[in-house]
C-alpha cells in the first residue's frame, strides 16, 4: 500500500501541468516526501559530544603547540584538562541514556552510536581516568615532548570514549584502534630509554597479532549474517544455515581473542609487566585503567549484544579464562622480589592482571542468567578505577626520592608522609577487599553473587582462594608502609638515584600530584560510605 502511494505521488508530481494549480504540485510533492524513506539524517550532536570534544581537544593542543615557547608549553596541559572536563560535563545531560544517531534509514531500524546508560557510566570512567592520568602528568612532561603527548593521549581516550556507544563491528574496531595506536607511541615516549623502546614494540606486535585475529574472526561473522550491526548480528545467527554454523562459530571465537588481549585476560596477558614498567608511570596508570574498560566495553558489547545465541561458545571459554587470569595474575604478584628495580610497579601490573580476572567472571555469569549481570563488571570497574588510580598516583609521588621504584623504598613511608602513605594503605585494602575498604568488599561480594547466581560454583571457590592469595601481598605492602624506616644507606645503581639526606627526601609534593591523591582517596571514602552510589549498577539492565 505503502509502494502504491508513493508511485501515485511520483506520478501526480511528473504529469502534473506547469499551469496546474501549485497547491495540486505541493500536496503531490509533500506525499512523496512523507512516504519514501531518506538517506540524508541530521546528527545528534549532544550524544556525540563527549568523544567529539575529546578530538578537537586533541587537535587544538597539537596545533597550539606550534605556537607555544617552550617556557609556556606547561599550558597544554591545563588546556588537556579543560578539554577533558568540557567532555565530562556534557555526559550529564545524557543520564536518561537514550539517544542513538547514524541510524540506517532504510529497512530495519539499526544505530551505530547509542548512548544508553551503559555508555555514559563507561564514559565517565574512561574520561575521569584520562582526566587524573593528566594530573599525574603534569610535572612529568618537561624531560617529553608535552605536544605530542597531550595529542596522543587525548586521542586515545576519544577513542576509549566512542568505544562504549559504538553498535556495529566497524565502528567497535575503528574506536578500539583510535584509542590503543596512540597508547603505544605513549609507552615508548620517553626518548632514549631503551627500556621504554622494547616495552613499546612488545606492546605493539602483541597488539597487532591480537588485532588481525580479531579482524578475521569479524570477516567470518561478517560473511554469515551479511551485517556489521550487533543486534542485526544477534538476530541473523540464531538462523544460521548449517553450513555455515563451524564458521559463524570460528568467528565468535577469533573476535573474543582481540578483546581478550585488550583485557590482559592470560594467556594474552605476557605484554603487561614490561610494557607498565617501561612506560612512563601516569602512561601505565592510564592503562590499567582506561586501556582495560576499552577491553571490557568491547568484549561485553560483542558478547551480551551481537552474539547472545552462541553464549555456549563464549560463556565456558570466558569461565575458563577468569580463573586462568586472577590465578596467574596473583602468582606472580606473590612473587615478587621487593628488592628488585620498579617492582612496585611490577606488581600493580601483576595486580591488574588478576583484577581482570575477577571483571571477567560476571561477563561469564551473563551466558547463563540474565544480562543483568554485566552490571556487577561495571561496578566491579569504577571501583578498582579509583583504587588503582590512586595507587599509581603514590607510587609516582614515592618514585621522585626513589626512582627504582622498589617496594623497599616504601618501608617507613608513614614516617616521612603519613597522609600518602595513609592513602596508599587504603587504596591497597580496598583492592584486597579489607575493610575500611568497604566498596572493594562489597564490589568482591557482587561479583562472587554473580558466579554463585549463575551456577557457576567452581568459579566461585577459583576466586575466593584467589582473594585470599592476593591478601598476602596486599597487606605486605601495607605492613611495609608503617614500619620503622631503615637506617642503613640506599643501595645505589643504574636504576636508582645516588643516596639523598634525609631531609633532602622532605621536598614538596607537586599539587597536581597532590590534588589527584586527594581526588581518589575522596572517591574511596566516598564509594565506602555510600556504597549503593555504584553497586546499583549491579542490579539494574544497562542497555
Amino acid at each position: 500500500m505503502t509502494a502504491d502511494l508513493s508511485t501515485t505521488a511520483a506520478s501526480l508530481v511528473a504529469q502534473a501541468p506547469d499551469t496546474a494549480a501549485p497547491g495540486a504540485r505541493t500536496a503531490a510533492g509533500s506525499l512523496l516526501a512523507a512516504d519514501v524513506p531518506s538517506v540524508v539524517q541530521s546528527v545528534d550532536w549532544l550524544a556525540v559530544a563527549p568523544p567529539t570534544l575529546t578530538a578537537l581537544a586533541a587537535l587544538v593542543v597539537l596545533v597550539a603547540d606550534l605556537f607555544l615557547p617552550a617556557h609556556r608549553k606547561r599550558l597544554l596541559g591545563y588546556a588537556t584538562l579543560t578539554g577533558l572536563a568540557a567532555a565530562l560535563a556534557f555526559l550529564i545531560p545524557l543520564r536518561s541514556g537514550d539517544r542513538s544517531t547514524f541510524c540506517v534509514t532504510t529497512g530495519t531500524q539499526a544505530c551505530s552510536y547509542t548512548a544508553d546508560h551503559f555508555t555514559v557510566v563507561i564514559q565517565a570512567l574512561v574520561l575521569g581516568g584520562a582526566f587524573l592520568t593528566v594530573l599525574l602528568s603534569l610535572d612529568d612532561t618537561r624531560r617529553l615532548p608535552a605536544g605530542e603527548y597531550w595529542f596522543l593521549l587525548l586521542a586515545s581516550a576519544s577513542g576509549a570514549a566512542l568505544l562504549p556507544a559504538s553498535r556495529d563491528l566497524a565502528t567497535l574496531v575503528v574506536a578500539l584502534e583510535v584509542a590503543s595506536l596512540p597508547a603505544f607511541a605513549l609507552v615508548g615516549i620517553k626518548r632514549g630509554d631503551r627500556r621504554s623502546s622494547e616495552a613499546a614494540l612488545k606492546f605493539f606486535l602483541s597488539s597487532v597479532v591480537a588485532t588481525a585475529v580479531m579482524l578475521l574472526g569479524v570477516s567470518f561473522v561478517y560473511a554469515t549474517t551479511g551485517t556489521l550491526h550487533l543486534t542485526e548480528i544477534a538476530a541473523r545467527l540464531d538462523d544460521v544455515p548449517p553450513v555455515l554454523d563451524t564458521l559463524a562459530k570460528s568467528g565468535v571465537a577469533l573476535t573474543l581473542v582481540g578483546f581478550a588481549f585488550k583485557t590482559a585476560a592470560a594467556p594474552f596477558h605476557f605484554w603487561v609487566p614490561d610494557t607498565y614498567v617501561g612506560a612512563p608511570l601516569p602512561i601505565a596508570a592510564y592503562l590499567s585503567v582506561v586501556g582495560k574498560a576499552v577491553g571490557f566495553s568491547g568484549l561485553i558489547l560483542v558478547t551480551v549484544i551481537a552474539f547472545p545465541s552462541h553464549a555456549d561458545v563464549w560463556g565456558p571459554a570466558l569461565a575458563v579464562l577468569a580463573a586462568i587470569t586472577m590465578t596467574v595474575g596473583n602468582v606472580a604478584a606473590l612473587r615478587q622480589n621487593a628488592t628488585r628495580a620498579r617492582s612496585a610497579v611490577r606488581l600493580l601490573a601483576w595486580s591488574s592482571v588478576a583484577q581482570a580476572g575477577y571483571l571477567l567472571v560476571p561477563i561469564a555469569a551473563a551466558a547463563y542468567s540474565s544480562d543483568e549481570q554485566i552490571g556487577s563488571t561495571v561496578a566491579y570497574a569504577l571501583m578498582y578505577a579509583v583504587v588503582n588510580l590512586g595507587a599509581f598516583a603514590v607510587a609516582a609521588l614515592v618514585a621522585r626520592t626513589h626512582p627504582g621504584n622498589r617496594l623497599s623504598d616504601y618501608r617507613g613511608l608513614y614516617a616521612t608522609r603519613p597522609l600518602a602513605a595513609l592513602a596508599l594503605g587504603f587504596f591497597l585494602l580496598c583492592l584486597a577487599g579489607l575493610p575500611p575498604g568497604i566498596i572493594g568488599l562489597f564490589a568482591k561480594v557482587t561479583v562472587f553473587s554473580a558466579a554463585v547466581d549463575a551456577g557457576l560454583g567452581w568459579l566461585a571457590v577459583v576466586m575466593a582462594v584467589n582473594v585470599v592469595i592476593a591478601l598476602y601481598y596486599y597487606l605486605q605492602w601495607t605492613a611495609i608502609l608503617f614500619r620503622a624506616p631503615d637506617g642503613a644507606p640506599e643501595r645505589t645503581g643504574p636504576d636508582t638515584a645516588p643516596p639523598v639526606s634525609a631531609p633532602a627526601r622532605r621536598f614538596r609534593a607537586p599539587t597536581p600530584l597532590t590534588t589527584a591523591i586527594v581526588l581518589t582517596s575522596a572517591a574511596g571514602i566516598l564509594l565506602s560510605g555510600a556504597p549503593q552510589a555504584v553497586l546499583r549498577f549491579a542490579a539494574v539492565n544497562l542497555f
